[in-house]
């Protein structure tokens, strides 16, 4: 999901506020990412006061750990780039019953977790993760907000997740 989508999406509307957006988008520039990166939101317990932002860029994973209201000061972003062979990744379990999909992933301690369509985009960006790890960032195309995880997986031209690879696929 790109970040604007998740502005959207995000559990409490003044954990994205204007001024926490602007805070993040400074960390993601001066990291080297675009402004509205594919990236993964882990809200954590609290959204109103701390999350954490993951993005996929060609260099390492960018984290950044925001806190909504510092008392004082406002909202402040904390990042950093994590080289690819200093990320730590988890393994991918799923599972599947009745049609429902239940899907764990853990990357630097967090973990990513999701059912049935969300699972869908976990997998999307645990695939992301691991296609840059091995050094295959697929260009960035701009997608619909929301668009189904499905589709932007077609259009990266990475087989749809939680499917069969074909035969001969690499993974």
């Amino acid at each position: 999901m790109r970040l604007s989508d998740w502005r959207a999406a995000a559990p409490r509307k003044d954990s994205m506020a204007p001024k926490v957006n602007a805070t993040i988008q400074a960390a993601l520039s001066i990291l080297g990412v675009d402004a509205d990166p594919d990236c993964w939101v882990v809200w954590g317990d609290d959204p109103a006061i701390r999350y954490t932002v993951f993005v996929a860029s060609p260099p390492g994973l960018v984290q950044i750990n925001v806190r909504v209201n510092v008392p004082g000061e406002g909202p402040r972003a904390a990042g950093k780039l994590i080289r690819w062979s200093r990320v730590q990744l988890g393994e991918l379990a799923i599972e599947i019953q009745g049609g429902h999909r239940l899907i764990n992933f853990q990357v630097e301690g967090n973990v990513l977790r999701g059912s049935d369509t969300e699972a869908d985009a976990v997998a999307d960006f645990v695939m992301t993760l691991y296609d840059a790890v091995d050094g295959r960032i697929a260009p960035v195309t701009v997608i619909a907000a929301g668009a189904p995880a499905t589709a932007k997986a077609k259009k990266r031209g990475r087989p749809v997740p939680l499917l069969p690879p074909p035969k001969g696929a690499d993974r």
